[in-house]
């Protein structure tokens, strides 16, 4: 239900953002990005309440059979409604109640027909029985799709990753963002030999013949995409985070037995992990299901309750990415901000994930900072910056489910962006006020960019437009022009903004090493400051708290 049910028009308030409609307009979109991405009306006229997913899995065979129940409420008249499942998947029956119903393909879209006219106001479900082998992923989780692989003993190991892709890849859903279930029951069949694990709480097991039922139960509003399926020879173990309240939050771990000794001695770091976010931002999220990591074969995603995890228990990404003194584990950092900005706050068009990775990926620096100390972070965020490509903008184009990025800009970038107006606010306290404040007027809901500028403009008194339009519309960074003239013992300086957005004017610190000042350049004019003692030679720009490029002029 989690939901916006409106056409995008994405940021047309926002000055300067439509040019990010600008660079993509060469690109060519077809008919299936619209049926997929956009909010039709075939998609509008309904709003899903909850989903049970029941379904039983073919390691042989590789494919998977069962139900989807879909409950919604009816918001407007309609006699067809849009669902997605990917073509490969065939459709056995569609039920609603006794009457099964007729519908149409059309690449990854299904249009189920009524006999009569859906009433707004009224609440149904139908049941989407189905069959086939799902998507291979070529390169989880990067590719969308299932897992099927073994373990080092070579016993069956399966798992599922699907965002971008869609969760269409695998089970029949209203595949968009803006349609978030209120709950979810999720039953997977698998060999007894094997132990399957899904988001949310397990409700209980089901022994037949060879076969067990897993019933897995999710009561928050969850994606499609974050929905998942793990099949193993786990084990699971239990631990207990403790937060500031005294509230004792269940922390559950599933991993394959052979890395049980492993898990129980690395899993630990989980516990400051979630300190830190509780001090920035609050309690977790998702308290009533628990938190879980789950061993995968692939590196890892943030499945709401039940993080893929396949870091093979090596500190930073893989054992590297992250400055050599410092030693935790990145995919627990990073996937568990997810819970937070993507899973709890999340956006409602892929054309806007910034949202979640950029929240999540500065929410890395923050945890340096938390643990160790602020020129850490700063350190951390140099590393960061290493893979900002400032090739196309921050923002995607709006309603074609666009996963077609062309750099991790929408992580890195994002991350110093936010970084950068922590400093361009000037004012910790009232930084990490907004922080907190935005992630906890929007838990458990959709926002937009516009939504996270409004706040910003509304707890600071001062309109961020601009600041956003730029750093998000356009491929590139502002620029700092300045000139040099010595006067005597001290330092003229004159300065301005070279930006795409013609009002871009945002503090900045500049001076001498160790005391800079605060100016505020503008694109319209040149400015002068003199610095008292100063040559040339003493002059420095804070790029470590800001990101821009610099120019200077000579005269």
């Amino acid at each position: 239900m989690r939901h916006y049910l409106f056409l995008f028009i994405l940021l047309l308030l926002v000055s300067g953002l439509s040019a990010q409609a600008d660079f993509y307009q060469n690109y060519t979109f077809t008919r299936a990005d619209t049926l997929r991405g956009s909010l039709r009306p075939e998609r509008t006229c309904f709003d899903v309440h909850y989903y049970g997913l029941d379904i039983k899995v073919d390691e042989k065979k590789l494919g998977i059979a069962g139900q989807v129940t879909i409950a919604y409420e009816v918001v407007a008249d309609f006699q067809t409604l849009q669902l997605d499942l990917f073509a490969n998947m065939k459709i056995d029956h569609i039920m609603h109640g006794t009457t099964e119903l007729t519908y149409d393909r059309e690449a990854n879209a299904v249009f189920v027909h009524f006999p009569a006219t859906q009433l707004a106001g009224s609440s149904s479900s139908i049941i989407v029985q189905y069959h086939g082998q799902p998507t291979v992923a070529r390169n989880p989780p990067w590719d969308g799709g299932f897992v099927w692989s073994h373990d080092k003993r070579d016993r069956s190991w399966i798992a599922v990753a699907c965002e971008g892709t869609g969760a269409s890849l695998w089970w029949p859903n209203k595949d968009h963002l803006s349609d978030e279930p209120d709950s979810m029951l999720i039953s997977i069949t698998v060999p007894n030999k094997l132990m399957a694990v899904a988001n949310g709480q397990l409700r209980g097991t089901t022994v037949e013949d060879r076969w067990t039922r897993y019933d897995w139960f999710v009561s928050y509003p969850i994606d499609n995409y974050n929905v998942t399926l793990n099949i193993g020879n786990y084990v699971h173990f239990k631990d207990e985070y403790h937060a500031a309240d005294g509230d004792i939050l269940a922390l559950d771990y599933y991993v394959l037995d052979y890395n049980e000794d492993r898990a129980r001695t690395h899993f630990q770091q989980v516990k400051p992990v979630l300190a830190c976010y509780e001090h920035y931002l609050g309690k977790y999220p998702f308290w009533e299901d628990g938190y879980a990591l789950v061993e995968t074969p692939y590196l890892g995603m943030e499945h709401q309750g039940a993080i893929a995890y396949g870091n093979q228990f090596m500190r930073g990404y893989l054992g590297g990415m992250i400055p050599r003194d410092m030693d935790w584990d990145y995919i627990i950092v990073h996937e568990t901000g997810h819970e937070y900005f993507g899973n709890s706050i999340g956006c409602a068009d892929l054309s806007e994930m910034w949202i979640q990775e950029s929240f999540t990926t500065y929410l890395e620096a923050l945890f340096v900072e938390f643990t160790m100390s602020y020129p850490d972070a700063l350190r951390y965020l140099s590393k960061q910056q290493y893979y900002i490509a400032n090739q196309e903008p921050v923002l995607g184009p709006p309603g074609v489910n666009w996963e077609n990025w062309d750099s991790s800009d929408h992580y890195y970038k994002g991350a110093w962006m936010l970084h950068t107006l922590r400093n361009a606010i000037g004012d910790d306290a009232r930084w990490f006020a907004i922080f907190k404040g935005f992630y906890q007027t929007h838990a458990l809901s959709l926002v937009t960019t516009e939504d996270f500028i409004q706040y910003v403009n509304t707890q600071t008194g001062q309109d961020w437009h601009p600041f956003f339009a730029q750093y998000l519309g356009y491929t590139a960074v502002p620029t700092l022009e300045y000139r040099l003239t010595p006067r005597g013992k001290d330092l003229q300086v004159a300065y301005r903004w070279v930006a795409d957005v013609a009002d871009f004017a945002m503090p900045v610190r500049l001076g001498k090493a160790g005391n800079t000042i605060r100016v505020t350049p503008t694109t319209t004019e040149w400015q002068e400051t003199l610095i008292a003692n100063a040559t040339p030679q003493d002059f420095t720009i804070a790029t470590e708290l800001f990101l821009i490029k610099t120019d200077e002029v000579k005269e």
